[in-house]
């Protein structure tokens, strides 16, 4: 078959064939018959096709024939229907049993064949390679990854057509492969042909929506060829348009002379043929600093848009600049010119106004080894201006994924991290600080940025610790980025546990905690409360050593005018205390269960959630704490109204201080009038599982609200035997009895 349509027809042929001999070899009566009947309809069908299409059918049934034509003796075959039948049945089964060798043989055959084209394809020897997975092919025309396999190789020999054709093969057959339509768009975009590589890439969210991210991701990369291709065909134009006007007048050029350059035209209708004049004079070899540096800087001048940036691309503007020996060796710090500093300066500037919001130009930028060794080691430059002008152009590329990327793959990261704190602990100047921890902050997005300072966390977070514990002066915005580059960087998991157990960390919260407490640092105390929740989380050594201590200042912190920071106080305590049976019988002496309960009594505030966990902690453990809550909480008004309004999480956790605040004495007795039975008993009736399609934290908090209510009826029935007469009236005994399994 030459072409696909044959291809496929004959696949699905095979397929009814292999179908109808097995179940003419079947055992049951119906199904043969059926096989039988379907055989003659499909062999019926192929004769009206070959009529209709003028096939001669050579085929002829001798009805009469000789002694000589009639089968041997011992073949299986004689007059009998039957027996010819089986006869014919052992025959197909054969030819069956031949044709599955042959194949696993061809199938053997064409996997070595790919395993040798997968190796020349890593070692870069790509025609090796295509011609393994053809060979292969020739082995097994119908296996998928041979034809993926080659597509991808002649993609990478710019042979994009013939890797479409492998493509169309590949998903013959197998209709959902992803990889093929993978190969297929970038085969399409190797044409610039932009429509059919996102057609191509979207079909994969068809057959594999759970692909999305990496869909985007493609089409991204198609809107940025097809922007890159808009852009150098306007700059083609431009640089057309300045050739017929030279060539109908020629216009004067700029000229260097001495230390800088005149006569420079970069406006108007000859801007384009300026920069193009400036680029040639900067080509020139072996010059002095001051010389390039003035070029450089009106070439920063004359790129003002896409178009400019494009221009100095196509016409080498890179090349030109990072190929020059005396540039390069300013920009790793190896010149003793006077004005090195000034052309690292200027340098700088031109890399940034050329890779302005242009990916195409920021890649080929970090493609240059100098740019790369220079990026890093300007930042611990003499020079404050270069410095900066370094962390500027590294922020610019952290404001894309795209940019990112390119930092993370290109840069030596421990060094960078090393330099980049270096650079914020030499300055205090304020914008510089705010750019390399921006910088840092968007760094920490990226996951192999994250993998690659994990064995070396020290040198990032001993420095933020020294700007956290720091009694100088410091700016709510340089401490509140501290906290969220920090932040930024426990989203990774073995980050987060490491940091959870650095006593350092620790020890640094707690100086902030003490030296916060004024007006000027309220919008720093927040975010760093935010992030000591997020560390308690993990259980170790150095939470518990200053539990006792942190604990103390939550309290401080709940009388708080601002009611941000009591949630955020109370939320680390309710972490806290379950931690340090040592902190929490501090925090009762010192008063919690009062200000906790105050809280508590105003409804609706948001650490309502927070406020009762950490009460529950606390009349779990400590007999004082439920005598207090008894003594201030007059007939529990305030649990009852949370049973009953509260969520399952409130709920529960009130439930649960009920129970335990029902065995001091006085207080059964206190609430015979009120209506505790039957708020308990209302949701120690509840089914936790009525809801098929509630999340596990649900169910859970079902669950642990009915065990509790459960325990608090219990426990009220067994100090005061007189509910009990109510339990009955409400038929509660039952239930209470349904409940055992969850009390067990």
């Amino acid at each position: 078959m030459e072409d696909i349509e044959g291809f496929d027809n004959f696949l699905k042929n095979v397929d009814e064939i292999s179908k109808l001999v097995k179940e003419l070899s079947s055992a049951d009566t119906s199904t043969h018959a059926g096989a039988v009947e379907r055989a003659d309809s499909w062999l019926e069908a192929s004769k009206r096709k070959e009529r209709q299409t003028g096939a001669v059918n050579r085929t002829v049934i001798n009805s009469t024939p000789s002694a000589a034509e009639l089968p041997a003796a011992g073949t299986g075959f004689s007059g009998d229907p039957g027996s010819s039948q089986e006869a014919l049945m052992r025959v197909l089964e054969k030819d069956a049993e031949e044709r599955s060798q042959r194949r696993r043989s061809k199938e053997e055959k064409a996997n070595v064949l790919k395993a040798r084209g997968n190796a020349a394809f890593s070692q870069g020897d790509y025609d090796a390679a295509v011609q393994c997975y053809t060979e292969g092919l020739e082995e097994l025309r119908d296996m998928q990854e041979l034809y993926t396999n080659r597509a991808q190789a002649l993609i990478r020999l710019q042979r994009y057509a013939e890797a479409i054709t492998d493509c169309q093969w590949a998903l013959k057959c197998n209709e959902k492969s992803v990889k093929a339509y993978v190969h297929m768009g970038r085969a399409h975009l190797g044409l610039h042909d932009y429509a059919k590589a996102r057609e191509s890439y979207e079909k994969i969210l068809e057959i594999a929506p759970e692909r999305a991210a990496m869909v985007k991701e493609y089409l991204s990369q198609v809107g940025s060829a097809e922007r890159r291709d808009c852009e150098e065909r306007r700059a083609w134009e431009e640089c057309q348009k300045v050739q017929e006007e030279e060539a109908k007048s020629p216009a004067t050029g700029a000229t260097v002379t001495g230390a800088t350059v005149t006569g420079a035209t970069v406006t108007g209708a000859t801007v384009t043929g300026g920069l193009l004049d400036i680029l040639q004079k900067l080509a020139k070899p072996d010059e002095r600093s001051l010389y390039y540096c003035g070029g450089v800087e009106l070439l920063a001048h004359a790129i003002t848009d896409c178009t400019g940036q494009t221009i100095f691309r196509l016409h080498k503007g890179f090349s030109v600049i990072n190929d020059n020996n005396t540039i390069v060796r300013c920009l790793l710090q190896k010149s003793q010119e006077p004005c090195a500093v000034d052309l690292c300066l200027a340098v700088l500037k031109l890399w940034k106004v050329v890779c302005q919001g242009n990916e195409t130009n920021q890649q080929l930028l970090m493609e240059w080894a100098c740019v790369r060794e220079s990026l890093v080691c300007l930042l611990v430059s003499s020079s404050g201006a270069v410095r900066r002008e370094c962390v500027t152009l590294l922020n610019l590329y952290s404001h894309t994924p795209h940019g990112r990327t390119l930092l993370t793959d290109n840069l030596d990261l421990h060094m960078l991290v090393e330099h980049l704190m270096k650079c914020l602990l030499s300055t205090s100047e304020g914008s510089q600080d705010t750019l390399v921890m921006s910088l840092l902050e968007s760094l920490a997005q990226e996951k192999k940025f994250c993998q690659q300072i994990r064995e070396d966390l020290s040198s990032i977070v001993s420095p933020f610790t020294s700007i956290l514990k720091s009694k100088r002066g410091q700016s709510q915005s340089r401490l509140s980025l501290s906290i969220s580059v920090i932040g930024r960087l426990i989203q990774d998991d073995v980050i987060r546990k490491t940091l959870s157990s650095s006593h350092e960390c620790w020890e640094a919260f707690l100086v902030a905690m003490e030296q916060w407490t004024g007006r000027e640092y309220r919008d720093a105390l927040y975010p760093l409360l935010g992030l000591m929740i997020n560390l308690s989380t993990q259980h170790s050594p150095a939470i518990q050593e200053c539990a006792v201590v942190c604990s103390s200042r939550c309290c401080d912190l709940l009388t708080d005018p601002s009611g941000a920071i009591i949630t955020r106080a109370v939320g680390l305590l309710s972490r806290l205390l379950p931690q340090s049976p040592a902190a929490l019988e501090a925090a009762v002496q010192f008063g919690v269960v009062k200000r906790l309960l105050r809280i508590l009594k105003a409804p609706g505030q948001e650490s309502t959630k927070y406020s009762i966990r950490a009460l529950a902690q606390c009349t779990t453990a400590s007999l004082d704490a439920r005598q207090q809550l008894a003594t201030m909480d007059k007939r529990l008004q305030v649990l009852r109204r949370l049973v009953c309004e509260g969520d399952e999480s409130v709920a529960g956790n009130a439930a649960l201080c009920l129970g335990h605040c029902v065995c001091v004495s006085g207080v059964a007795r206190g609430l015979l009038e009120t209506d505790c039975i039957l708020l308990l008993l209302r949701h120690a009736a509840a089914d936790a599982n009525a809801d098929a399609n509630a999340d596990a934290n649900a169910d859970a908090n079902a669950d642990a609200l009915q065990r509790n209510a459960a325990i608090a009826l219990a426990r009220l029935c067994q100090a005061e035997p007189r509910h009990m007469v109510r339990l009955r009236e409400l038929h509660g005994l039952e239930i209470l009895n349904s409940c055992m399994k969850l009390i067990a």
